[in-house]
C-alpha cells in the first residue's frame, strides 16, 4: 500500500531535511522552497496536507508570499488540510491564515512528535472527506432513466448506453428475466436523437405466430379473413422513433428473414401488400435466450444475429450487482410507502440480511414484488423479514435433526459458492476457507455435481 503524499513548503533547506527524514516512515514526503515549485508540485502530485511556512521568497521576512501561495493551493483542491508553520510571535499570522482556509497552525520550533499528531488528524479529516466525496459523486450517478444502480456492472451499463445511443445501430439487449431489459431501451431512446418520436414496444413471445406478422409490419385490407381495413404495423407506428422488440428469440425463422430485409434495407410490405413502403425506424431487441445455443441448432438466423447485435449490452442478474439490492429496495420501499401513504421508515436489521443474501432468481422484478406486498402487509414502522416472506433461517431445516440441518446447510453453503465463483473449485475453496480436496470430499458426500 503506497503512503499518503505530504508537501512540505520550507525554504529554509536543513528545517525541511529534518522534517523529511523525521516524517519519511509514515508518509511519501515532497520538498518545496517557494511558491511557485510547492504550486506545481502541488498540481502533479495532489497531495491530502500540506506544511506551509509563511515566510517564502522573494522575501522571507514577510508573509504575503505565504499567503498567495495557501490561496493557490486551496484555489486547486478544496479539500487539501494546509497546516500553517509560523513563529511564536506570529499568532496573529496564523489565526489570519485559518480564517482564509488553512486547517490548522504549527509554532516553532518544530517537536516532531506533537507535528506527527497534528499530521495524523488532518490526514484523517481529509481521508474522511473524500470518501464522503466520492459517495456523494457515487450516489449521485445511482439512477439514470429509471434505473438504479451503483455497482460497477451497472455503472458500465449506463456508461455504454449513453454512448450507443448517440447513434442509429440495432442495440441486443441480452439478459436474466427481470433484470430491466425494456428499462434499457427506453432509456437508449430517451438519450438518442429519436426521444421526440414514438417508442413502441412488442413483445414477440405474446403474439401468437399467426398474428405477429400482421402486427408487425401491417396488414392490407383482405390480406386475410377479418382484415375488413388497412391496418399499420409496430414498425411504422415506429416512424421516426423506436422499436423494441422483446423476446427475440422466439421469432420464427420465415419472420426473421422479413426483419432481416428490414434492417439492410429499411424497408417493409405489409401483409397481402405488394408494394415496399420505406421506414425510418431503429431497431433495439432484447433476449433472455442464449442466442448462439439457437444458432448451432438452426432456430435462429446467423446473419440476423450479426445485423441485430452490432453492439450488444449485458445486463447483470441481480445477486451480481454488488450492494444494488439493499439500494433498490430501499429505493422501492419508498416509492411504495408514499404511495399507500404507510408511515414506513425501513427494513429491519435481519430483512436487510435477508435482502442481501438472497439470490434474487427473478431479479429486480422478483425483488419489486415482494417490496410492494410487503408494504401492503407490514404492520409496524419498519418491514420485517416476514412481511417480505422470506422463511426463516430455521425453519427450513425443521424435522431433519441437527446432522440432517448440518448437512443442508454445509450444502446451501458449497452451492452458493460455487455459483458466485462460476464452477472454479479454487475460488469457490478460498471463499469457505477450506482446501480444494476438503471440498472435493464435501461435494461427493453431500451429492453436489461437479
Amino acid at each position: 500500500m503506497s503512503k499518503p503524499k505530504l508537501l512540505i513548503v520550507e525554504d529554509d533547506s536543513s528545517i525541511a531535511t529534518q522534517m523529511k527524514w523525521a516524517l519519511a516512515g509514515d508518509y511519501e514526503v515532497l520538498l518545496a522552497g517557494d511558491r511557485r515549485s510547492a504550486v506545481e508540485i502541488f498540481i502533479e502530485k495532489q497531495p491530502l496536507v500540506v506544511t506551509l511556512d509563511l515566510g517564502l521568497p522573494p522575501r522571507p521576512g514577510e508573509v504575503e508570499e505565504g499567503f498567495l501561495t495557501l490561496n493557490e493551493i486551496l484555489s486547486q483542491k478544496g479539500l487539501v488540510k494546509v497546516i500553517v508553520i509560523t513563529g511564536q510571535g506570529e499568532k496573529d499570522h496564523a489565526l489570519r491564515a485559518i480564517g482564509e482556509g488553512a486547517y490548522d497552525f504549527f509554532c516553532k520550533p518544530i517537536q516532531i512528535e506533537e507535528l506527527k499528531i497534528i499530521l495524523n488528524r488532518a490526514f484523517y479529516v481529509s481521508q474522511l472527506e473524500v470518501e464522503h466525496r466520492e459517495l456523494k459523486q457515487r450516489m449521485s450517478g445511482e439512477s439514470f432513466e429509471g434505473m438504479v444502480g451503483t455497482s460497477p456492472q451497472m455503472q458500465e451499463v449506463f456508461s455504454t448506453i449513453r454512448k450507443v445511443a448517440t447513434t442509429d445501430v440495432p442495440v441486443l439487449i441480452a439478459g436474466e428475466s427481470g433484470t430491466g431489459k425494456e428499462l434499457v431501451a427506453k432509456a437508449i431512446h430517451l438519450n438518442s436523437s429519436r426521444k421526440g418520436y414514438p417508442f413502441i414496444v412488442i413483445n414477440c413471445s405474446a403474439i401468437p405466430e399467426s398474428l405477429l406478422e400482421s402486427e408487425l409490419f401491417g396488414h392490407e385490407k383482405g390480406a386475410f379473413t377479418g382484415a375488413h381495413i388497412q391496418r399499420k404495423g409496430r414498425f411504422e407506428m415506429a416512424q421516426k422513433g423506436t422499436l423494441f422488440l422483446d423476446e427475440i428469440g422466439e421469432l420464427s425463422l420465415p419472420l426473421q428473414v422479413k426483419l432481416l430485409r428490414f434492417l439492410q434495407e429499411q424497408k417493409i410490405e405489409r401483409v397481402g401488400g405488394r408494394e415496399e413502403i420505406e421506414v425510418d425506424t431503429r431497431v433495439l431487441a432484447a433476449t433472455n435466450r442464449d442466442l448462439k445455443q439457437a444458432l448451432s441448432g438452426g432456430k435462429f438466423r446467423e446473419d440476423l444475429y450479426y445485423r441485430l447485435g452490432v453492439m450488444t449490452i449485458s445486463l447483470p442478474p441481480l445477486r451480481e450487482r454488488e450492494g444494488d439490492a439493499l439500494l433498490l429496495a430501499t429505493a422501492l420501499l419508498r416509492k411504495y410507502a408514499n404511495e399507500s401513504g404507510k408511515k414506513i421508515t425501513g427494513y429491519t436489521p435481519q430483512a436487510i440480511q435477508a435482502i442481501k443474501t438472497y439470490t434474487w432468481p427473478g431479479n429486480v422484478r422478483e425483488l419489486e414484488n415482494r417490496v410492494k406486498r410487503a408494504v401492503i402487509m407490514a404492520e409496524g414502522q419498519k418491514v420485517t423479514h416476514g412481511d417480505l416472506e422470506f422463511e426463516s433461517p430455521y425453519e427450513r431445516y425443521e424435522g431433519q435433526g441437527l446432522k440432517g440441518a448440518r448437512e443442508a446447510v454445509e450444502k446451501d453453503m458449497i452451492q452458493r459458492a460455487l455459483g458466485r465463483n462460476k464452477g472454479n473449485m479454487t475460488k469457490a475453496a478460498e471463499e469457505l476457507g477450506i482446501s480444494r480436496p476438503t471440498l472435493y470430499e464435501l461435494m461427493e458426500k453431500l451429492g453436489i455435481e461437479k
